[in-house]
């Protein structure tokens, strides 16, 4: 009896586990929309220049309820996973690279996620970022971040919701864009970005994987669910990356009217001196 107590404990635990590590989409029917090549994430924060885009997340524009964007799910290519858990609650982290030319001042990064059955009303609480100086599962260490500090400064809807290719306009997944302050200054390399992020829903956090239509690989994301491993697709077991866009403060331009505003104002400051003082 003790035996067959701890089997059936131990299958729930799995099952548990399982289910906090993936977002399963359920058996659907045909494909119910056209699928178009995947499109840049669209950043909702415009003025600092874009240094890493780590790949597109929409792949149907327009064809989501009330004409949003579509992150669409490829079952008709046996792809099954919906979202990767990145969620506090459950320990697990999604990391994917990303590499500079030069030495970069980071400002924001914006990541990606979502609770389903939220509204378009952002549920996502708190963000924690680490980068690596390497794969986090193959030497790499934390050069920036931890995961005690929430880093997200705003999160708004996207206007992108992850669906299944059979049930395109269904609104139980709004993707979240979460801002996130970095102030970071990087030399040129290979890094890795660390993502968790907690919410007030008891549904994920999860991350939409990178989204191209026609490809099972999209990426070599890794997960943390108590260990490393690669983030593979459960359907088709090919890897798959995590959208994120990095964003360095833009430089001020050289104006030469800079300078000979300052020498007036050097000279009004001689003047008044000279006669008042």
């Amino acid at each position: 009896m003790k035996k067959l107590l701890f089997s059936v404990f131990f299958s729930f635990a799995i099952l548990f586990a399982f289910g906090q590590s993936r977002d399963i989409a359920p058996s659907g029917g045909t494909p119910n929309v056209s699928l178009n090549p995947g499109a840049t994430i669209p950043s909702l924060t415009a003025s600092p220049a874009v240094i890493w885009d780590n790949g597109p997340l929409v792949n149907s524009p327009g064809t989501g309820s009330g004409g949003a964007d579509e992150s669409v799910l490829q079952t008709s290519l046996s792809m099954n996973t919906l979202g990767f858990g990145f969620q506090t609650s459950a320990g697990n982290i999604m990391a994917d690279d990303f590499v500079l030319s030069g030495p970069t001042d980071i400002a924001t990064i914006l990541v990606y996620g979502y609770q389903t059955g939220s509204s378009t009303t952002s549920t996502i609480t708190d963000v924690y970022l680490e980068i690596y100086d390497g794969q986090p599962d193959a030497g790499g260490n934390v050069v920036w971040g931890d995961m005690l500090t929430n880093r997200m400064v705003s999160s708004d809807w996207s206007g992108i919701y992850r669906v299944a290719d059979y049930n395109s306009g269904d609104i139980n997944r709004p993707i979240m864009e979460c801002v996130c302050e970095v102030n970071a200054t990087l030399n040129a390399g290979t890094y890795w970005l660390a993502v968790q992020m907690n919410g007030s829903l008891g549904s994920g956090p999860w991350c939409p994987p990178v989204t191209v239509t026609g490809q099972t690989t999209t990426g070599n994301a890794v997960q943390y669910t108590g260990s490393w491993a690669p983030a593979l697709d459960s359907g088709t077991g090919t890897g798959q990356g995590v959208p994120f866009v990095i964003l360095a403060s833009p430089a001020v331009p050289f104006n030469i009217y800079y300078i000979l505003a300052a020498f007036v104002l050097i000279g009004v400051g001689i003047v008044v001196k000279r006669r008042f003082f």
